[in-house]
């Protein structure tokens, strides 16, 4: 049964390939059109008048010169590549070699390459056709022009090494197909199209007719062979699945479990802990031991999360596959901040390496006190920064005519044009020339009043830091929290908003005051802002 659905699958794979190269030869016999006629009509001797013929002929010289110009642009287009971290053969000879065991137990040609990419997913990505010799990341004895295997690398330090295998080997198992001449070609007529598309996109037709009008050809062809090549892509990925069905099929179930458990706690530990460091120019450089900390804290919170935990412990990661783990992790790291968030500005400093024991006094702490600072500053009480000259400049504010809105514009403004603090572009999303980080949704702007509430917090949290035994600290599923000097309490935080909010949205500061008291901070003592 599963021989005969890979089999299916592979022939219309292969049928709907035939039909996005028939696209491309339509096209090609339509630009030969008039040198046809023309030849025609030399052949016909003097029965045809020389007027009709030359002009024909000049006609059919000028459209093949620009169709072969066209066709030498769409040739030439390269389409975007994905960022990855190369991994050579003497940087992982074990993984290597489990993905040719892999390769051999599927049947399939191997992989020309293995690289990582910061991301929860796999696949096999298409080399240029330039490259002619392997590179420093292709398995020994692979055809170099084959498909480099792409994993993420998340699922290289949390999954196990059997689970890694059984995963990964429907990926494998498509350098099959992949190996076909006719999906090859179809798949390099399609990526070179929509290379030449996007290209021409921005392009002016007057300034650059010919780049135009390939683009214009282009979309028509991806128009006309569109839906092939997706029924082609089904078509392959459905019998790679098929082929790597009965290959750890009970192991790629608990597997895929973990796949989603995992791109959970990578994007929390993105959105929640790394990406206020990369808005510093700080970069961790141990995210993926940071999402492996994140996941192990989740299990131990919650009970469904930690079934199967301990047994896993006892198997070996994947991470081991590499000789060494540890300068892999920093190498996706930095590559994970210029992907997903782009770097520091031309006038920034350049960015620099974090480890995680220094995140809470250096991205935490910072952030609290440049709040803190700007809250001040905007009360106009920067010679006696106290909690207590705040609180009752704030309740004024807050029952004042007005409320607190204009006190919450002035600290917005600031916030706009400062340089130190890492949120504003996102909570404000006013700050100009800041741009979503890639791969992140943008969020909605912070009113006014959320910005307040935020700084206030801030301010409380260095007081509490200041006088008391608290701390900042990084907890790995919430991010920046503050932490007594007995139990872990991550929650402090949380209760502590409600009691901003009180202030703030009601001019009531006694539940604020109540929370000093019973975390036992000083009122008077002055905050410390840098």
């Amino acid at each position: 049964m599963g021989q005969r659905q890979q089999h299916r699958a592979t022939h219309s794979a292969r049928d709907h390939a035939l039909a996005v190269l028939r696209a491309r030869n339509s096209a090609l016999a339509l630009a030969l059109l008039p040198a046809a006629v023309a030849v025609v009509l030399f052949a016909a001797g003097p029965d045809v008048p020389d007027a009709v013929r030359w002009p024909v002929a000049g006609v059919a010289v000028a459209v093949i010169a620009v169709a072969a110009a066209v066709g030498v642009l769409i040739a030439r287009a390269r389409p975007a590549v994905t960022p990855t971290i190369d991994v050579s053969e003497a940087d992982a000879p074990a993984l290597h070699g489990l993905i040719r065991d892999l390769a051999d137990r599927l049947a399939v040609p191997h992989p020309g390459g293995i690289a990582l990419t910061p991301d929860c997913d796999s696949w096999l990505e298409e080399q240029p056709r330039t490259r002619d010799t392997g590179g420093p990341h292709a398995l020994a004895g692979s055809d170099t022009r084959a498909p480099v295997l792409v994993i993420g690398s998340p699922f290289l330090w949390w999954m196990r090494v059997g689970e890694l295998r059984a995963l990964l080997a429907p990926v494998v198992a498509g350098t099959g197909p992949s190996a076909h001449p006719d999906i090859a070609a179809a798949r390099r007529c399609v990526r070179s199209w929509d290379a030449t598309a996007g290209l021409a996109a921005g392009a002016w037709p007057p300034r650059h007719p010919l780049l135009a009008l390939s683009g214009a050809v282009s979309r028509l062809l991806l128009r006309a062979a569109g839906t092939h090549a997706a029924e082609m892509e089904r078509g392959v990925a459905a019998a790679a699945s098929a082929r790597a069905h009965s290959v750890d099929h009970g192991v790629r179930t608990a597997a895929q479990e973990q796949v989603g458990l995992a791109y959970a706690g990578w994007d929390r530990l993105l959105t929640k802990v790394a990406l206020p460091a990369w808005r510093m120019g700080r970069w961790p450089r141990r995210l993926n031991a940071g999402v492996v900390s994140a996941l192990t804290e989740l299990s131990r919170r919650d009970r469904l999360a930690a079934q199967g935990f301990a047994s896993r412990l006892g198997e070996r990661p994947a991470c081991d596959l590499l000789e060494e783990p540890g300068r892999v992790d920093e190498e996706i790291s930095l590559l994970a901040a210029r992907l997903f968030h782009g770097g520091p500005g031309h006038d920034a400093a350049p960015w620099a390496p974090l480890d995680w024991t220094a995140y809470p006094e250096e991205v935490v702490d910072r952030i609290w006190r440049d709040r803190a600072a700007r809250l001040f500053a905007a009360l106009d009480a920067e010679e006696t920064p106290t909690l207590a000259r705040a609180l009752s400049r704030l309740t004024e504010a807050a029952a004042g005519p007005g409320g607190p809105d204009a006190l919450a514009a002035r600290i917005g403004t600031a916030a706009e044009g400062g340089t130190d603090d890492p949120f504003p572009a996102a909570t404000t999303g006013g700050r100009s020339g800041v741009l979503p980080p890639l791969g992140f949704p943008a969020q909605p702007p912070a009113t006014g009043r959320e910005l307040l509430v935020e700084h206030v917090a801030a301010a409380v949290c260095c007081a509490t830091a200041d006088t008391t035994g608290a701390t900042p600290a990084l907890d790995w599923l919430e991010g920046p929290v503050l932490r007594s000097g007995s139990p872990r309490r991550p929650t402090d935080l949380k209760r502590l908003g409600g009691c901003v909010h009180s202030l703030v949205d009601e001019a009531d500061p006694e539940p604020l005051r109540a929370w000093l008291t019973a975390a036992g901070v000083r009122e008077d003592k002055p905050v410390r802002l840098v």
